[in-house]
């Protein structure tokens, strides 16, 4: 009875956790991405009837001075703004067989300028990138950034990294031809690019040198199986624990024997020499290493030693800068550009046949990293939370009718000709595009469901 209130007092915790972070997140989410159409649609002079998070049946809500009903609904899973002349909350058509009065046609949404309307439908992606941007800028300017230099430590023995010719020591300067300004650089490249050929310039020991390599794809199994590249290098952030090592230079070391192992590093310090480790899941877990005497001081100290753990790199390679306002701001657009960038990619990688399917996620595998992140703390789900600010912002951007995209094609369509896409037109092609998004719902959750429970 005991262990059956134990399991139902954590799930009841995990459900309350996951669920209120995930709810949390996407209702700032929500109202950002629809006070994004709510303010440039008033800035126009066009009359927002409802503001809503959520869809259905109304839970709570109330009526502003100037006529729009705000309110929260049943189902918290999105939220719209229906603007004055709106058939329906999606702008999918519009009333012109009702009689209009002229001041009412002034305020009503389909009898603006083309622009205007387009100006209004990119504004709920558009605030979404701006928000993601402002909320990293406060990030860095009031909790500073990590900064790990594009240094690397070791490198994997049989990996495409050691194929390549890279050794400890080398610094990236450029990946693919774009500059390296830390080892996460190099880390969600690679990650990014799967089996694709990458080129990298590094320096070693003041001499520039040009390497080619092909990462390998590696599956990274976890509640959601996930498909990466990787090329075998670790950075100065990464150490080894002594009582860890297995063999040095080949050499079997004794795991009851400490002191034996300690020296047999102490001998090979200042030179380049391998190390393996005990490892259940890679029977090649071994690199090549070069570190220093220096940074590794207490190593032959049997007496009294500093560290349990082999240092790899010297100097401060790991430091938290404090960035101004213009500078923050810099780095949170750099930030955006680049998730979305390595966002567009991923997806034209899955729609290619390049990346697996079953790494299309849903609500839940949201909700679940939602929940991750808040156990990892506030700066994490802070910054998850503008992960999923440019993903929607992207994702609505996505030439799909019923989405934002697919309204801003049909406008670009009507600047062109002159005259606004027929209605029969503009029918069909909602439809479509709503069964489609369906379709395209339900294959993702029941993937996240099948990760789940096989």
């Amino acid at each position: 009875m005991d262990a059956f209130f134990t399991f139902a007092q954590m799930f009841f915790e995990n459900v309350w956790l996951y669920g209120a972070s995930f709810l949390l997140v996407l209702t700032i989410l929500v109202f950002v991405h629809e006070w994004g159409h709510f303010i440039v649609a008033r800035l126009c002079g066009v009359r927002v009837e409802v503001f809503s998070i959520g869809f259905g049946k109304e839970v709570w809500g109330y009526t502003a001075k100037n006529g729009t009903r705000w309110k929260f609904s049943l189902l918290p899973l999105g939220g719209y703004v229906k603007m004055f002349g709106d058939a329906d909350p999606a702008s999918a058509g519009h009333g012109e067989a009702v009689a209009y009065s002229e001041e009412d046609k002034k305020v009503a949404f389909f009898t603006q300028p083309v622009w205007k309307r387009a100006s209004i439908v990119a504004a709920g992606p558009g605030i979404n990138f701006v928000f993601a941007i402002i909320l990293l800028a406060g990030l860095f300017a009031f909790n500073g950034k990590v900064e790990v230099a594009p240094v690397v430590t070791a490198v994997q023995i049989g990996s495409p990294a050691e194929e390549a010719g890279f050794m400890p020591h080398d610094r990236v300067l450029e990946i693919n031809g774009k500059k390296a300004r830390r080892f996460g650089d190099i880390t969600r490249s690679v990650t990014i690019a799967l089996d694709d050929e990458m080129t990298f310039l590094v320096d070693r020991d003041g001499e520039q040198e040009t390497l080619t390599v092909k990462p390998e794809r590696i599956v990274i199994e976890g509640r959601f199986d996930q498909e990466i590249g990787r090329i075998g290098v670790l950075g100065p952030s990464s150490g080894f624990l002594i009582s860890e090592i297995d063999e040095i230079n080949g050499v079997a070391m004794n795991e009851e024997n400490i002191a034996a192992t300690r020296q047999a590093i102490d001998k090979n310090l200042n030179n380049q020499f391998t190390v393996k480790f005990k490892s259940t899941t890679d029977d090649n877990m071994a690199f090549k290493v070069a570190p220093s005497r220096e940074a590794n001081a207490s190593i032959a100290d049997q007496e009294s030693p500093m560290f349990d753990a082999l240092i790899l790199v010297d100097g401060p390679y790991r430091t938290t800068v404090k960035y101004g306002p213009v500078e923050a701001l810099g780095e949170g657009v750099s930030y955006t550009w680049g998730v979305t960038v390595d966002t567009m990619r991923a997806m034209g990688q899955i729609f290619s046949g390049t990346r697996s399917l079953t790494e299309l996620g849903g609500v839940i595998r949201i909700a679940s990293f939602a929940g991750d992140m808040a156990q990892q703390g506030l700066i994490a789900l802070i910054i998850f939370t503008a992960l999923i600010s440019i993903n929607l912002g992207l994702i609505n951007l996505f030439p799909i009718p019923l989405l934002d995209g697919g309204h801003l094609v049909m406008y670009a369509v009507e600047a062109v000709k002159g005259k606004p896409v027929s209605e029969k037109t503009q029918e069909y092609a909602f439809r479509a595009g709503m069964t489609f998004l369906i379709f395209l719902m339900v294959f993702a959750n029941l993937n996240d469901i099948l990760q789940l429970i096989l």
